[in-house]
């Protein structure tokens, strides 16, 4: 069968553990990003038949060029995809699966919760939350929720940083991965002329990836990147931040493909790639910018330093999100390299003007840091690993 496709749920085999997936998606592609990468990662680890049902195909579509927007339903690497019409659609055929997971509390049609009410032994019902390292996650995590009018229970799940939470996403080939690209000269040659038509940098310049919002501060880095000893390149995924670097280099445009210098900076435009295409970016550059949720988290298992821009929300409600992650992160951090990374993380998140020369002479610091940082991490367990263990342990 091709790997899209027009299908129907097929009933699972016996000693198949079936899962319902929702994502509704708010903003951006971090809601679609979250729920694809684990909806493939329970089916191809976890051998569960998942269906996921997303109410916005193209959004998903630029995670994943394969899917056809057109279609109602399809298979794509082993996932049966519906588009989702809220608030009545929940499946042409109304089979409820044994693990129903709502992604960031979306809700589910009424029609489906009044069906898993029906189903002689009631699914396991969780709540999939936005990744948080405040303190009270793991005080919250797993905490049952009873449903007002039906005998079901929802459970919310709560990826984070530390002990006692879900964790976040890490498929068991990550690693591997990860290390084969580092280790493979003629392989990373080949990425860098694929992705920019030019060889990989000499071993003096500093590769920098920048997935933003758009964000004033950018305007004051480039600057500093131009004046900079060394030579930098910047690899900028088309986007938002596209008109920032046009105007910076006086361009019309900054789309997929553009090269532009000024002084020691070099900028390179990249194209929009499919989801599992996005890691290899991270490994290729010594400092990568991310944003959101999804590419904030691969940063992360990267093992190189990172900036992180959250995602803003009215009166300043992200920054103890941010805080919380810092305390996390740069806990076992000198104090100076530490201050230098407080100040430039709240800088790039609005709070005063980011000092490259301040944050960057840190620079060996934070390398050492990122490899720790991502086995301490690895010690809470991924989601996926989490996710599956409890919910089959509710539906002994």
């Amino acid at each position: 069968m091709p790997s899209n496709s027009i299908v129907s749920p097929a009933p699972p085999a016996a000693d198949t553990l079936s899962c319902d997936l929702f994502c509704a998606v708010i903003d951006n592609f971090g809601d679609v990003g979250v729920c694809w990468r684990l909806a493939r990662q329970l089916a191809s680890e976890y051998g569960w038949q998942v269906r996921l049902l997303v109410d916005d195909l193209h959004t998903f579509a630029r995670l994943c060029p394969a899917l056809d927007v057109a279609l109602t339903r399809q298979r794509i690497d082993g996932i049966v995809v519906e588009h989702w019409h809220e608030p009545a659609h929940a499946g042409d055929a109304l089979a409820v699966a044994d693990i129903v997971i709502e992604a960031f509390a979306c809700e589910l049609p009424p029609a489906y919760v009044a069906a898993m009410a029906r189903r002689q032994r009631s699914p396991v019902w969780l709540n999939l939350e936005y990744l948080s390292a405040e303190d009270w996650v793991a005080e919250c995590h797993l905490r049952p929720s009873p449903h007002t009018r039906y005998p079901l229970t929802k459970t919310f799940f709560f990826p984070g940083l530390g002990a006692g939470t879900g964790g976040v996403i890490k498929e068991k080939s990550l690693d591997d991965a990860r290390r084969a690209f580092e280790s493979q000269p003629v392989a990373r040659d080949a990425w860098w002329q694929a992705m920019t038509g030019a060889p990989e940098p000499a071993p003096e310049a500093t590769i920098i990836s920048l997935f933003c919002y758009e964000n004033p501060a950018v305007d004051s880095l480039l600057e500093q990147w131009r004046e900079a000893a060394e030579p930098i390149v910047l690899l900028v995924p088309e986007g938002r931040v596209s008109g920032a670097l046009a105007r910076f280099f006086g361009l019309p445009s900054f789309g997929a493909g553009t090269r532009s210098e000024r002084g020691a900076l070099r900028a390179h435009s990249l194209a929009f790639r499919p989801q599992p295409e996005f890691d290899a970016l991270l490994w290729a550059s010594h400092l990568n910018f991310v944003r959101g949720e999804d590419s904030f988290v691969r940063a992360q298992w990267a093992c190189r330093p990172f900036v992180w821009h959250i995602y803003p929300q009215a009166d300043a409600a992200h920054l103890p999100k941010l805080d919380a992650a810092l305390a996390h992160y740069a806990r076992t951090l000198a104090p100076a390299p530490r201050a230098a990374l407080d100040r430039f993380w709240h800088a790039w998140n609005g709070a005063g003007t980011p000092d490259w020369a301040d944050f960057w002479r840190h620079r060996r610091a934070y390398e050492a840091r990122a490899a720790s940082w991502a086995d301490e991490l690895a010690s809470v367990g991924d989601l996926a690993a989490n996710l599956a263990e409890f919910a089959k342990s509710q539906l002994k």
